[in-house]
């Protein structure tokens, strides 16, 4: 029977993908035939509400025609706005309105060229007003159509369904009383709906009691909306939030794409998985807007079906085509370390720099200073184990509010002693209370203010573990405590807690440097490098002060000290000879080992900056009157950007300089912007023809 009756699928979803993911460019587009008849109507509504595929901003491909070159003039989208689209990927033109209603007739015409074929013979522009022909022509015919289609009142459906004018504005009310609500929990960042969103339910999510608190607010609202709404028709079903969430994205989407302009841009792109553990991409624009303010706007989230390079350049490519916007004007890309995002030679970086060379990576400092830390915490052995013995720790004593609190209250107690007996200082600020902090790979700093917790917390920490130890009614903590009661107390421990809080001390003020939001590029870049050279100088001279910090504190703690000279004997292998000293495992294959750790990774993480750009960007920061103003460098960083500056702008622009910084420097006006201010245009032109009248 399934040969006469096929079976119908109960499933809507993926249709309602394909509306809602149409490709705008008319090279990836199918037959209008090739959609299921009851869809067609509603694909072609879709795409006259996008209106033609129009890339303003794209650099459009010459072509030798006879003895010349010629390409797409983007004028041609003024002239032909209401119908003409052009495809990046096949270089050609096309109709619009033919595409959407050349399956009505078999009579054709000439629509085929600009539907199926594509139109590029640039030379001839006249074949676009051939296009359009005659009153009843095919294109003309095919307007009427698409003005019929888009005036729903024609329709035979409404025709049934036509409404008055009083269920016109009760529609009104109730759909604005929607938006409204969509509005405020959209600015707040609130989840939409409840676990349980019946009539009886106490609670039916964010949406309907705030429909419902603003019926109890204005009165002509309480007419119209929910139980006195019809019931097909009361606008707080999951598909009309789902919908109207949806328009407000695109409409904020809109207004950042307007923002940019079609101008140079840079990508910042980070996947992660939600809830449901779906990949998805998340995606920011930074650019510099009309007024010289550098701006960050998110763009939105991309599902992925993984995160492969070759995955996530095509959803940034599917992006790119459905907003209009062209990669020739990327400008900067920004990424995390991960293999597959800054890979030299197959990572999403490269992808792009090989079909636009000017989009230049530049890796965030503060994010490189971080994966410095966790990647010495991960590859040495020693340094791995202190920290996963510290993860151990917090595990025990944060495991319960009681203990929580035992640590709390014990530091109080230390802390009214010391007090009394005058040896700790009392004011605004001081002897707060304290608490352990979990390390996080991604929490920057994390690592160095949970040691400084530890040192500060040591004596009600052991406490604490004491306590557990004999009275806990967990075995399996009773153990833990118990060992860890004996690794505080050896001398591993105390030397790697102040190995790392001396080297995380280091690195924690350069990352909170590099995190100021008015932080300059050369300013970041010297920190780095005097960074490095600290820890240069700590290698060649620090092991003496190491050495005092970790007796000292085995001494306050009681701690057994051992004697260098002795023959060091491995704690995990007793019984076998080591044949090397204590001195020599502590300052050799210790400190020596993690410092060099620490100085290649520093080395490895910040050598693939483009120093020479960096400096040459930084010569226009406005501090100061621009003060680090640099004319040779400025003409230097035009030659890093040959799209966008030709040779000829570049002699132009090198005449141009001194004018424009005696102006800029002489305009009031640029004083009202802070370091956040940046120059950004092709060339000096504009501003000169605003300064010079």
């Amino acid at each position: 029977m399934l040969k006469y009756f096929p079976k119908k699928s109960t499933s809507t979803s993926t249709s309602h993908n394909d509306l809602e993911n149409l490709p705008s460019d008319p090279a990836d587009r199918k037959r209008i035939s090739e959609y299921h008849p009851n869809e067609r109507d509603e694909v072609r509504r879709r795409y006259l509400i996008k209106g033609p595929y129009q890339p303003r901003g794209h650099k459009f491909p010459k072509t030798l025609t006879g003895d010349k070159l010629r390409r797409f003039n983007p004028y041609w989208f003024d002239l032909y706005g209401g119908w003409l689209e052009y495809s990046v990927k096949k270089d050609k033109a096309f109709c619009l309105l033919c595409y959407l209603f050349r399956d009505y007739t078999e009579n054709k015409g000439g629509s085929d060229e600009f539907v199926t074929k594509g139109f590029d013979t640039w030379k001839n522009p006249k074949r676009l007003t051939d296009h359009v022909g005659s009153v009843n022509s095919f294109h003309n015919n095919a307007s009427k159509m698409a003005d019929n289609l888009m005036r729903q009142g024609q329709s035979i459906v409404h025709a049934f369904y036509k409404q008055d004018d009083a269920l016109k504005n009760e529609y009104k009310i109730r759909l604005n009383a929607s938006i409204d609500v969509c509005r405020y929990l959209l600015r707040q960042g609130l989840p939409f709906r409840g676990h349980d969103e019946s009539v009886e339910s106490a609670n039916r999510g964010n949406f309907i009691e705030l429909v419902k608190y603003t019926a109890e607010q204005n009165k002509l609202v309480s007419e119209v909306v929910l139980e006195n709404a019809p019931k097909n028709n009361q606008m707080v079903s999951h598909k009309i939030q789902t919908d109207l969430v949806h328009c407000f994205a695109e409409e904020v989407i809109a207004s950042i794409i307007q923002e940019v302009n079609h101008d140079v841009f840079c990508l910042l792109v980070d996947e992660s998985a939600d809830v449901s553990t779906k990949e998805q991409v998340a995606v920011v624009f930074r650019f510099v807007d009309k007024d010289g303010i550098v701006k960050e706007r998110f763009i939105g989230l991309i599902h992925v079906q993984d995160t492969s390079s070759a995955t996530l350049k095509c959803a940034i490519d599917s992006l790119f085509t459905k907003r209009g916007l062209s990669m020739k004007k990327l400008r900067g890309q920004g990424y995390d370390g991960a293999s597959n995002m800054k890979g030299e030679f197959n990572g999403l970086r490269s992808l792009i720099l090989r079909e636009n060379s000017t989009a230049y990576y530049v890796h965030c400092f503060a994010h490189q200073l971080q994966l410095v830390v966790v990647a010495v915490a991960k590859k040495h052995f020693e340094v791995g184990d202190f920290f996963d013995m510290i993860s151990t720790l917090l595990n025990v004593v944060g495991a319960s509010c009681k203990r929580k609190d035992m640590v709390r209250e014990d530091q109080r107690r230390i802390i009214e002693e010391g007090i009394s007996r005058g040896e700790i200082k009392t004011g605004k600020g001081l002897n707060q209370e304290l608490s352990l902090q979990r390390p996080g790979n991604t929490r920057w700093g994390s690592h160095y203010y949970t040691l400084k917790r530890l040192v500060d917390l040591f004596p009600s920490i052991i406490k604490v573990l004491e306590y557990v130890q004999s009275e806990g009614t967990d075995g399996t903590k009773r153990r833990q405590a118990n060992g860890l009661l004996k690794y505080l107390h050896t001398f591993d421990f105390v030397f790697y807690l102040q190995l790392m809080l001396l080297l995380l001390g280091l690195t924690d003020n350069l990352s909170m440097a590099l995190q100021r939001k008015d932080q300059d590029i050369l300013n970041a870049m010297s920190l780095v490098k005097s960074t490095k050279q600290q820890l240069a100088k700590l290698r060649d001279n620090g092991w003496d002060s190491v050495v005092k910090k970790v007796n000292s504190f085995c001494e306050s703690h009681k701690t057994e000290l051992i004697i260098m000279e002795e023959e060091f004997v491995d704690p995990k292998k007793p019984r076998r000879k080591s044949n090397i000293t204590n001195l020599h495992h502590y300052q050799v294959e210790c400190f020596y080992t993690v410092l060099d750790m620490q100085i290649q990774e520093f080395n490895d993480r910040f050598d693939e900056v483009n120093t020479e750009l960096l400096a040459c960007t930084a010569s226009l920061s406005p501090i100061d009157s621009f003060h680090e103003f640099d004319q040779s460098k400025v003409v230097r960083l035009s030659e890093f950007y040959p799209e966008d500056f030709s040779s000829m702008d570049r002699i132009s622009l090198e005449h141009q300089l001194g004018i424009y910084i005696d102006n800029i420097r002489e305009d009031n006006s640029c004083n009202r912007y802070s370091r956040e201010m940046f120059f950004c245009d092709e060339n000096c032109e504009d501003y000169l023809t605003k300064s010079n009248g």
